[in-house]
């Protein structure tokens, strides 16, 4: 397979459209993992406990990857159920859904351009100071989850670094009410519940479920060539020119089906108005789809600044 090769055009797959039941389904699913989760957690008791933390854990990653089809506006058909399964997946997986839905779309136009999108552009190569040399290192060695931690709090929380990026100003006021909104529910559930109690429920689950998410982000762009705009007016590049700056994982089918295909990015690249959980129905094969547990092995043997900061053209890895 080569990257000249150009993909079937989207019209090709136009019948691929999202539907009321397979919307349904995986929102009932989500909730009931959540409901059951939480039963399982809340007397303490070490073996259901632990289970518990697991579901939770795989609920609050679920629950992100409904987000991003709800931001897409191909979990449903209907706009309105878009909306409000963004906003609870959101609450959910502690991602405020206006936020995303802007800052994501600022993704997909920028997709290539790694200074002008606002979730790759902290990973600009750069000469880092020692400490940051030292953390990054550190973190990725131990799997300590510090990228997707950063990955949600700079992107669809910190709203001075997104007004850099978003610049309109009903969009910015839509992400402060978002914002507001969102943390007075989770001080309104922490002042109920009292923080020990939150901490049982919920403080191992998340952990878990940024442990399983940064794999899946990283994979989807880091140490892919990207180019830079360095200020200038550029082009974006259009769908079917994004294969090139993406990576697709290929994850066990029954984890994928789950996961509504998360880990096929570059189809979701070219093809972002096919329902994730249609994907694979899509009769394309990616040029930089890799195996799962390979890619996790070999990017784990890199450094972190490496991995992070560089691209293989640099390094002569084809992680």
């Amino acid at each position: 397979m080569t990257e000249s090769r150009l993909p079937p055009p989207p019209a090709q797959f136009a019948c691929l459209r999202p539907t009321a039941s397979m919307g349904l389904a995986h929102c009932a699913a989500n909730l009931g993992m959540f409901a059951l989760g939480i039963w399982l957690s809340w007397d303490g008791e070490p073996g259901r406990w632990l289970a518990g933390q697991v579901l939770l854990g795989f609920a609050v990653l679920h629950a992100f990857v409904l987000l991003h089809e709800a931001g897409h506006g191909t979990l449903f058909r209907q706009r309105r159920l878009n909306v409000v399964a963004g906003h609870v997946a959101g609450f959910l997986a502690l991602i405020p859904f206006r936020n995303w839905q802007r800052v994501h779309a600022r993704h997909h136009r920028y997709t290539g351009w790694q200074d002008l999108d606002a979730t790759t552009a902290a990973l600009v190569p750069r000469e880092l100071a020692s400490w940051e040399r030292i953390l990054v290192n550190v973190a990725w060695s131990i799997w300590l989850p510090l990228f997707a931690l950063s990955y949600r709090i700079q992107n669809f929380w910190n709203l001075p670094r997104i007004a850099q990026f978003i610049r309109r100003p009903r969009d910015l006021r839509l992400m402060r009410w978002n914002v507001v909104l969102l943390l007075a529910i989770y001080l309104s559930v922490l002042a109920f519940l009292g923080p020990a109690k939150v901490l049982q429920l919920f403080g191992l689950a998340v952990f878990l479920s940024l442990m399983a998410q940064e794999p899946l982000i990283l994979s989807q762009h880091t140490h892919v060539p990207q180019r830079l705009s360095g200020g200038a007016d550029v082009r974006p590049f259009p769908p079917e020119e994004q294969e090139r700056f993406t990576r697709s994982l290929r994850l066990p089918g029954w984890l994928s089906t789950a996961l509504l295909h998360f880990d096929a990015h570059e189809l979701h690249h070219i093809y972002p108005q096919v329902p994730g959980y249609r994907l694979r129905q899509v009769s394309y094969v990616p040029c930089h789809e890799v195996n799962w547990f390979r890619w996790l092995l070999t990017a784990r043997r890199m450094q972190g600044t490496t991995f992070l900061f560089s691209n293989w053209d640099r390094t002569g890895i084809r992680v």
